[in-house]
């Protein structure tokens, strides 16, 4: 048993891992082609098709880089596309949902409180939520092709708002806004498999066959990598969010989430307009800060039915643990090494909200969470942190023990 979940962890963490190398690429080289394309400079001598230049200095040399409108009069040899960091992200993005989400639904997806739901239809729905957001997303961006982009983006926002109400109607808080930002994550990376990269194809098939390539291609992919650019922001909050019971697990979780985009809108915003070397647009500094200030005041509204918001284990595993015939002073350990911060009112200096929104008051709770408890405390030794509590090798054996049984 041990040598599964020690198995397990890490091909959890290497999978985390991953996902963190590709999107920082991805966001990276989002981030820097926005840039780039905001600051060219056209001048009288460059040659026909090119928008403009760049000149830029990096690690101790000189780049000169042009950009053309639709495509150069003939192919270079060797074209780098931009597509993996996208398709990695996503994938081990999805690999993540797979091992913590679905293979834990009962733990972290369902909250049956919320809903009532079996694990399998439960992944239906994440499923089909998913898949749905780049049918919507995609039919929108149809329906207002070579119209109005500050109205599409709106439309989004109403979107993205619906689907964070929706998800805190369906899953447990925290499975939630995770689950809006994988919604918005595939959005964005369904843009770059499914409309950039192919377009861009189109243009360079066109350019092999001698024919000249149509704008729209190239108009069509801007706005989606736009978008994709306004959106980086959000996801990245969302992702983080699971780890702070203040963004999930309050009442407004779901305004709290639709809010972040709006933050994601004005930042973006400041820097887009500064790489176009426009008058900086400091009141986006003000309104970030007051949106985050409504956030932190959302935050503080507990959630209704504050007891029973946290996922449950099943009844019969929960049933299982408590009969273990060391239940009692298993519990006595937990509570007198734990408690004091895994509570509803934490008395740990500088503790205010229970970690993780876990709470270790009840037997029930403890024996809910055994779980947790075995691989942080008793596999690992990573609570409490730093051992401020002193729990005892003894101790951490036993809680061990009782997992394993």
């Amino acid at each position: 048993m041990s040598d599964m979940v020690l198995i397990w962890e890490w091909l959890g963490f290497a999978v985390r891992w991953l996902h963190v190398v590709t999107a920082i690429a991805w966001i990276g080289s989002s981030f820097y082609f926005i840039a780039l394309d905001l600051g060219l400079i056209h001048r009288p001598h460059l040659p026909d098709g090119v928008k403009g230049e760049e000149w830029q200095v990096h690690g101790g040399g000189f780049y000169h880089i042009q950009k053309y409108m639709v495509a150069p009069a003939s192919l270079p040899e060797h074209l780098t596309w931009f597509k993996w960091e996208s398709y990695a992200t996503w994938l081990s993005g999805f690999l993540m949902l797979v091992i913590v989400y679905y293979v834990g639904a009962e733990l972290y997806l369902i909250d049956r409180t919320v809903m009532d739901l079996s694990a399998p239809v439960a992944i239906g729905i994440s499923l089909a939520s998913l898949a749905g957001g780049c049918l919507i997303y995609n039919a929108l961006c149809r329906l207002l092709q070579g119209k109005s982009d500050t109205v599409l983006m709106v439309l989004l926002f109403f979107v993205l708002v619906a689907m964070s109400w929706g998800y805190t109607q369906v899953f447990s808080g925290r499975a939630a806004l995770l689950h809006l930002g994988a919604f918005t994550a595939t959005i964005m990376s369904a843009n770059v498999f499914l409309i950039i990269i192919p377009n861009q194809k189109i243009v360079v098939a066109d350019m092999k066959a001698g024919r000249t390539p149509d704008p729209v291609y190239g108009v069509i992919a801007k706005q989606r990598s736009t978008h994709n650019n306004y959106l980086t922001l959000p996801v990245v909050f969302l992702m983080l969010s699971p780890h702070y019971p203040l963004a999930f697990a309050t009442e407004f979780n779901w305004l709290i989430a639709a809010l972040v985009f709006l933050m994601g809108v004005t930042i973006r915003h400041y820097f887009n307009t500064k790489h176009a070397r426009k008058a900086a647009p400091n009141w986006t500094w003000l309104a970030t800060a007051t949106i985050f200030l409504v956030i932190v005041w959302l935050s503080s509204f507990s959630p209704f039915g504050d007891d029973e918001t946290e996922a449950k284990a099943p009844s019969a595993f929960v049933s299982v643990m408590q009969a273990h015939p060391d239940f009692e002073e298993i519990a006595g350990i937990v509570q007198g090494r734990c408690s004091m911060c895994h509570a509803r009112e934490p008395f740990w200096d500088g503790i205010h909200v229970a970690p993780k929104g876990v709470y270790l008051e009840t037997k029930e709770e403890i024996a809910r969470q055994a779980w947790s408890i075995y691989v942080q405390s008793a596999v690992t030794h990573a609570m409490p942190p730093g051992n401020l509590s002193g729990i005892t090798r003894e101790e951490r054996q036993l809680l061990k023990a009782w997992f394993e049984r």
